[in-house]
């Protein structure tokens, strides 16, 4: 519970069967978590006898993504508190008190991975990605002259039930590059949004995108295309995203 309110967190799963039962452990360990959904998408075999081992729900999405997967687990969620991160052992379950204190006075709460200080020795994030998800968050911050951003590729972050019922009729993206679609959702529903620095460890096993830098460079290139046109779609009246009650928290 936080303020009186039930938290929640999803776990989108695919490839995390040796890490995902002690990341629900790390999550539940200050008893903030109300509940923990993890949902399986089309994972490896014995993620659901791991997850079974702990007090988590599982739940299954057969559309294959990212995307896909964390939007079935909003649909999922029963809490105020919606928080999102991924069971590869790369976030911290101790920083949910980091994203609910700023949940106290802002609608979402994103989580960035660049902060030099909580890189942790042997997490995946060289030059190459480190700079790369810097330098297309700072595109979109000057697009959409919104408030400061570091990286638009962190998972991890929190959102009140009443702006996730706002955007969430407007999500199209199933892929890897949903979570800037969030974002951009919420910078154009002029929702109080800020991106906070979180602890970025090692995973465990590989990533099958950020784990290939020709695939992470691709999925650069289609986040880039989607800020460009959500801006041009902006700029020319063709959204139809209305604005939200920012006093909604």
């Amino acid at each position: 519970m936080w303020n009186g309110q039930k938290v929640s967190v999803i776990f989108p799963t695919y490839n995390e069967k040796n890490s995902i039962r002690a990341a629900i452990e790390d999550f539940q360990m200050d008893s903030i978590a109300d509940e923990i959904i993890v949902v399986n998408n089309n994972a490896a075999n014995g993620t659901s006898e791991e997850v079974k081992k702990t007090s988590a729900r599982e739940i299954f999405e057969t559309t294959q993504g990212y995307g896909a997967a964390i939007q079935r687990g909003f649909e999922e969620a029963t809490g105020y508190y919606i928080i999102v991160s991924e069971p590869d052992g790369t976030f911290q379950g101790r920083d949910i008190i980091k994203l609910l204190s700023y949940a106290n006075d802002f609608n979402v709460v994103y989580g960035s991975r660049t902060l030099r200080e909580l890189i942790w020795e042997g997490a995946n994030m060289c030059i190459f990605l480190k700079w790369g998800n810097y330098a297309v968050a700072k595109l979109m911050e000057v697009l959409f002259n919104t408030i400061s951003l570091t990286d638009v590729g962190c998972t991890t972050r929190c959102i009140t039930r009443p702006a996730l019922k706002h955007i969430q009729p407007y999500f199209t993206v199933n892929g890897s590059f949903f979570g800037p679609e969030m974002m951009l959702l919420s910078i154009q529903s002029k929702m109080k949004i800020i991106q906070i620095p979180i602890n970025y460890t090692k995973r465990v096993g590989s990533s099958s995108v950020t784990g290939n830098k020709i695939l992470a460079f691709f999925l650069g290139l289609r986040m880039i295309r989607l800020i460009l046109s959500f801006r041009f779609r902006t700029w020319f009246q063709l959204s139809k995203l209305k604005q939200f009650d920012r006093k909604n928290i």
